[in-house]
């Protein structure tokens, strides 16, 4: 199966050849079809109102592209917010990634392992889900992760994720590029919040923006960096950034934006020795652990650091003499923090005073 890494290559133009260049012409002819069903979808939606309205407050939280765009730091701040304000918040989701029907999925056990107070309700039925919240949690908000093209739910507030080093999926819709659907579907947003905003250049990102108000000049703008704040390890221990600053590690994840994880790390001060990828949602047999024991060992590494979405899959203490971390990551607003908050705050009151929103 190609990697995340190698299918941006292809998608992005610089794997170059004459195989790459027969591939793309093939991914193109693909891309013409899954766009035309998305298109279609979405007229549906847009001429029938199809959505189904639950009896709270919902927040969506998604993205335009493939892959990690910081989703989960974001639905984490979201229903903190919530939750430190008195209000009875869940998260819902589809459960991408589970083995089984049934089972958490590595983003369920993260949240659970963050934010214990918090339920996360995973099914495809969504509507369902949200329902079940209500019944039996008395959520009065539902924060919904990864719901922009999920439009079977009404939402009072719905928020796009661009990620700075890849915005606009390389000007094509899957299987071409990492679109989910074409950009003008940015026309749906009720804000905008452009991740990893200090990885490019303030030109850059002007750019960007650009593309934004062209189809949602009425929606908030925020930027936004995932700083690493601590390291986790599998037992709940907690250590300061500084303990590997500076130190030879050894990396590996399994999520949708590999390089934007590097990037954070890299903020850290610290040494890459090695990095491996997997895929999104990838799930760690012992011999994939045997696998990296033996990789990081030879590396000379003082340590193994994963994401928390990868710790919560892994053994505490599989990684023989050497410490295993997880990176814990929060959302910090560089700017549209407060116009961000000011919405929240809308539906607070709405939840407060038990009146509906839209």
């Amino acid at each position: 199966m190609i990697d995340p890494t190698e299918f941006r290559d292809y998608v992005s133009g610089r794997r170059r050849g004459a195989a790459a260049d027969a591939l793309r012409f093939v991914l193109r002819i693909a891309e013409w079809f899954y766009t035309a069903a998305v298109q279609w979808r979405n007229r549906r939606y847009d001429r029938d109102s199809a959505a189904q309205r639950v009896d709270a407050a919902v927040v969506s939280v998604g993205n335009l592209t493939l892959g990690g765009t910081g989703k989960s730091p974001l639905v984490q701040w979201i229903a903190r917010w919530f939750h430190d304000r008195g209000v009875r918040v869940a998260v819902v989701s589809r459960g991408y990634g589970a083995a089984e029907s049934g089972e958490e999925n590595d983003e369920a056990r993260e949240l659970r392992w963050l934010l214990p107070d918090v339920p996360h309700l995973q099914n495809p039925d969504r509507v369902a889900a949200a329902r079940k919240a209500i019944r039996e949690f008395e959520s009065r908000v539902i924060v919904l992760d990864d719901g922009f093209q999920h439009r079977r739910i009404a939402r009072d507030f719905d928020i796009v994720l661009l990620d700075a080093l890849e915005p606009f999926g390389f000007d094509h819709v899957f299987p071409r590029g990492t679109l989910r659907e074409p950009v003008a579907g940015l026309r749906r947003a009720d804000a905008v919040v452009l991740s990893r905003a200090n990885l490019i250049t303030l030109d850059q990102r002007a750019t960007i923006w650009q593309t934004v108000n062209r189809y949602a000049p009425a929606a908030i703008r925020a930027e936004a960096i995932h700083a690493p704040r601590e390291l986790l390890g599998a037992d709940g221990r907690e250590m300061p950034l500084e303990t590997i600053r500076g130190q030879r590690v050894a990396v590996f994840c399994g999520i949708g934006n590999p390089a934007g994880f590097r990037h954070t790390l890299e903020s850290c001060g610290c040494e890459i020795a090695g990095f491996r990828e997997f895929s999104d949602h990838h799930r760690y047999t012992p011999e994939d652990v045997a696998s990296l024991v033996q990789w990081s060992a030879g590396l000379g590494a003082s340590a193994v650091i994963c994401t928390c979405k990868d710790m919560v899959k892994l053994p505490p203490n599989g990684f023989g003499k050497l410490p295993l971390w997880g990176v814990r990551i929060e959302m910090e607003f560089l700017s549209g923090r407060e116009a961000l908050e000011s919405r929240l705050k809308m539906l607070l009151n709405s939840q407060v005073s038990g009146k509906s929103q839209k």
